[in-house]
């Protein structure tokens, strides 16, 4: 039996394109032929990579030829030319030739199942978060360098071309020096959220990392942009990182949390994220300068500039990342969210990870709307925390807030 796929969890969705905003759809497989691919995990968010390769292969880049899931797939969800497997080494063992290999499992198995496909002659997709620790990473790295394969981490909002828009803004000081970044999340998650897999909310499982927490997967993506627009991509981009971690769930890992980090620049950027909101809104990240302020929706595309001058507003497209990553291939085209440009979100995770265990909020502060599996926790007051938390990059505990009894946790950067 090979490594399980299983089932990867839905927020990947948290970094994909709001309705209407499409990706790109020219064939980045033009004037060669369709690259053949396998998917391993096609349940969760492999059902999105699922309608995505059916997209790009109707445009002739791609030839979906196997996919590895222990769960067999929906009755008509994979091609009738794609052979399925239950796991990646029967599916390595019988296919042959392959280019690209996209991995969307549970976090957990992204190391070894990355490692096999490193293995092969194929270039790699990686669902984020990309493996469960700054040790695996940086395997996961050696690996890449030893093989000469290319490797494309899936944070999909990487892929706005906002990002630009945000990079010339700031250079031409449409909103001043930029003082400081906040990346914004609150979001609701029920009982049953937690109840999806064995892994959901746990820090490790039989002393395996899984680390499934606010900021490293369901709002990853508000953590992963904000560093991207801060200029920190490597591990030497970051100079300091400090978490501030709670829960009012019953689960191991943190679902309201402060990430606080300092750029080797000198830039404070603060993460406040919860699961835990009164209702669910499109996360964000602010951009602080000293004449105005820079507001990205990064599910949505959507920039918001205001200024003395007044406020303006645009939404922007997207590169698909499968796209970019044949572009690459193909063309030479840059990753957009290569494995060596997720290292600064790696220190982030690995200071969630060694950091001590979320404080558990106290009931009196928590409130539970809804009934039964469909239940939800609510932090009481917690969008104006997240507010003033950001924009005065504090933690809950120096803002005093009565549930927030710790304090910020430094992590110990590794020597470089």
């Amino acid at each position: 039996m090979g490594t399980p796929a299983g089932t990867r969890a839905p927020d990947a969705l948290e970094g994909t394109p709001a309705p209407g905003v499409l990706p790109s759809t020219a064939a980045a497989g033009e004037n060669s032929a369709p690259a053949r691919v396998a998917l391993v995990g096609v349940h969760g968010f492999g059902t999105h990579h699922l309608r995505n390769l059916e997209r790009l292969q109707a445009a002739g880049a791609v030839d979906l030829v196997a996919v590895a899931d222990p769960q067999p797939p929906a009755p008509g969800s994979v091609p009738a030319s794609a052979v399925v497997f239950p796991g990646l080494s029967e599916l390595l063992a019988d296919t042959r030739n392959l280019d690209v290999i996209i991995v969307a499992t549970p976090i957990q198995t992204h190391a070894p199942l990355a490692l096999a496909a490193l293995a092969t002659e194929a270039d790699l997709y990686l669902e984020k978060p990309p493996v469960a620790s700054l040790a695996d990473y940086y395997t996961l790295l050696d690996a890449a360098a030893s093989s000469g394969r290319s490797v494309q981490i899936g944070f999909q909002s990487l892929g706005s071309h906002a990002l630009r828009a945000i990079e010339e803004l700031v250079a031409a000081g449409t909103i001043g020096t930029l003082q400081g970044i906040s990346a914004t999340g609150r979001w609701v998650r029920d009982r049953a959220y937690y109840k999806r897999s064995r892994w959901a909310g746990k820090r490790s499982i039989n002393g395996v990392d899984v680390v499934d927490g606010v900021a490293t997967n369901p709002l990853a993506h508000a953590v992963a942009t904000a560093l991207r627009i801060a200029g920190a991509r490597t591990t030497a981009d970051v100079a300091s990182v400090e978490t501030e971690l709670y829960r009012a769930n019953d689960i191991e890992s943190d679902d309201t949390s402060v990430i606080r980090i300092r750029t080797a620049f000198g830039l404070p950027i603060t993460c406040v994220l919860t699961i835990c909101a009164t209702e669910s809104v499109e996360p964000y990240v602010t951009l602080q300068g000293s004449e105005g302020t820079a507001v990205f929706h990064y599910t949505e595309d959507r920039l918001a500039i205001e200024t003395v001058s007044g406020r303006t507003e645009e939404t922007y497209g997207r590169d698909d990342l499968t796209e970019n990553l044949l572009a690459h291939r193909n063309r030479g085209v840059p990753l957009l969210s290569s494995a060596v440009d997720s290292g600064a979100f790696m220190l982030v995770l690995e200071a969630i990870r060694t950091a001590p265990e979320p404080a558990p909020i106290d009931g009196a502060y928590v409130r539970w709307e809804g009934n039964g599996e469909a239940a939800h926790a609510v932090v009481t007051g917690i969008e104006d925390a997240l507010e003033r938390a950001g924009r005065q990059h504090a933690t809950f505990s120096e803002l005093g807030l009565p549930w927030a009894g710790s304090s910020p946790t430094p992590f110990a950067l590794p020597a470089s």
